[in-house]
């Protein structure tokens, strides 16, 4: 299978980089907005004509959550119209279109996992970005799958577990909070589980939805914490409410996803999100 990877210089972009080294299964495009602006019709239409494609994994996206309150236009331009040009190509071609979503679709109000068939209302500009652009990827692409996750992190980009480690180095104490409540997510496991489900997806597979996180469940306090220790840091971890720390974009409080589903569709192992979180940190602290 020939898979377009776009953002690939994000996070899991790059975790699906790694993977393609050494995988003989499928030939991969990788593409960046240099490579590919996915919000041009034509430039999408010229890659897809020149380039066969059998699989859309879209992984491009606007993720800064507070930027996009002040930014709701180019949140939506690069997630929704670009999830609508995706979609639309990838119909046009009978592609597979797999388009990455997020847990802040949901308002965090649930007292137990989110299943794929949970209600939406997502609270912030970003989050009503990104369920829209799953509507546009079910409406436009003939086959379709949305894939969703919550607390990316990796040996790449920006995420909370570099900003912890390098505030953690050079500040005495910080504080963060406790009452909002999720699953980290490893890029690479989610990438793995990726390229493990496509094989197994029908021919005519449209508009199905799968939730992946690392087994667990935890505080971004309880998650500062374990890299702290993880990492050797000195610095002292103080536990605060959502409401003491300045952000403009309102967050979930709770966003723990089920994955029954996907773990029923495919055989995998789901690592426990401190097992993935040491893996991460080891490899941050080698380089």
């Amino acid at each position: 299978m020939n898979i377009l990877i776009t953002g690939s210089s994000g996070q899991l972009g790059s975790s699906f980089n790694e993977l393609a080294k050494g995988n003989k299964d499928h030939s991969f495009f990788f593409t960046d907005k240099g490579e590919l602006d996915i919000t041009s019709e034509e430039a999408v239409r010229q890659f897809l004509k020149h380039h066969e494609v059998n699989c859309i994994i879209n992984c491009a996206g606007y993720t800064a959550v507070d930027e996009a309150e002040n930014d709701p236009l180019g949140a939506r331009k690069l997630n929704v119209t670009g999830a609508y040009i995706l979609a639309s190509a990838a119909g046009n071609t009978n592609a597979l279109m797999v388009q990455v979503s997020t847990d802040y679709i949901f308002d965090g109000k649930a007292c137990r996992p989110y299943n794929e068939s949970a209600s939406t209302n997502p609270l912030s500009s970003y989050g009503r970005s990104k369920l829209d652009a799953e509507l546009e990827v079910l409406l436009n692409a003939r086959r379709s799958v949305i894939i969703r996750t919550s607390w990316l992190y990796s040996p790449f980009g920006h995420n909370f577990v570099k900003t912890i480690l390098k505030k953690g180095a050079e500040e005495q104490r910080l504080r963060v909070v406790y009452d909002q409540i999720g699953s980290p997510t490893y890029a690479p496991d989610l990438a793995e589980a990726i390229l493990a489900l496509i094989p197994v997806l029908s021919s005519r597979v449209r508009g199905e939805i799968y939730n992946y996180s690392n087994e667990g469940v935890c505080s971004w306090f309880d998650m500062a914490v374990a890299i702290a220790e993880m990492a050797g840091l000195p610095c002292e971890i103080t536990p605060v409410l959502t409401k003491d720390i300045k952000s403009v974009a309102t967050r979930p409080h709770y966003s723990v996803l089920d994955k029954s589903r996907i773990k029923n569709s495919i055989n995998i192992d789901i690592p426990y999100w401190r097992d993935s979180l040491r893996v991460c940190i080891d490899r941050l602290l080698k380089s």
